[in-house]
């Protein structure tokens, strides 16, 4: 008689785990994060809550870690690092482009819509909103930060230029724009501000 191999708990595990995410992003999706529970994303994703509580200590967690694996994915997917921001020795190209696949990332639905979600959630809920920005914005600002400290370093940008600053010029705009909707958003619109972040407005 043939032994059945024993189940692989780690596949099993990684299935139970990528429920579990596409759950969260969707009754985020169509409920908003408020009406969002553990027990319902338990059971949509068909796990019980403890298995939920086992890994998470609360729904945002696992919003917050679905949100990054979904960005992980996408950048994946367009065959990009989601982790750097390239060093080609062009810094408005390596800004440019990151930016274009940021754009891309926001107007896709899979994205923009739980995205909005837990936005607006951060700006009325404090812990959510310190959550948000601790484990989605910063590391990824961070990453702006190491790519202008390297143009720094060649000359490319001026030694006493804030980073953390710098990168405002062309973050920030995006971010209103696309939060408030107070214009449209496109790969012109990025690569404009980054010609004005890098070379000014005034007449040259």
């Amino acid at each position: 008689m043939v032994k059945k191999p024993a189940p692989d708990a780690t596949r099993r595990s990684e299935k139970s785990r990528r429920a579990i995410y596409a759950a969260a992003l969707a009754l985020v999706a169509e409920a908003g994060y408020p009406r969002t529970t553990v027990e319902g994303i338990a059971a949509r994703a068909g796990v019980g809550k403890q298995t939920i509580y086992r890994w998470w200590g609360s729904k945002a967690d696992v919003l917050l870690e679905a949100f990054l694996d979904l960005g992980e994915q996408m950048a994946r997917t367009a065959g990009q690092e989601a982790s750097a921001v390239p060093d080609t020795g062009d810094l408005a190209a390596d800004l440019k482009a990151v930016l274009r696949a940021t754009i891309d990332e926001l107007l896709d639905p899979r994205f923009e819509v739980p995205a909005r979600s837990l936005a607006a959630e951060g700006l009325v809920n404090e812990q959510v909103g310190r959550e948000f920005v601790t484990k989605l914005l910063e590391p990824q600002l961070q990453l702006y930060v190491d790519r202008l400290r390297s143009a720094q370093a060649t000359g490319a940008v001026r030694a006493d230029v804030d980073p953390r600053i710098a990168l405002e010029l062309f973050v920030s705009p995006l971010a209103q724009r696309w939060l408030q909707r107070t214009g449209p958003i496109s790969h012109d619109y990025t690569d404009t501000l980054v010609d004005y972040a890098l070379h000014g407005i005034a007449p040259r």
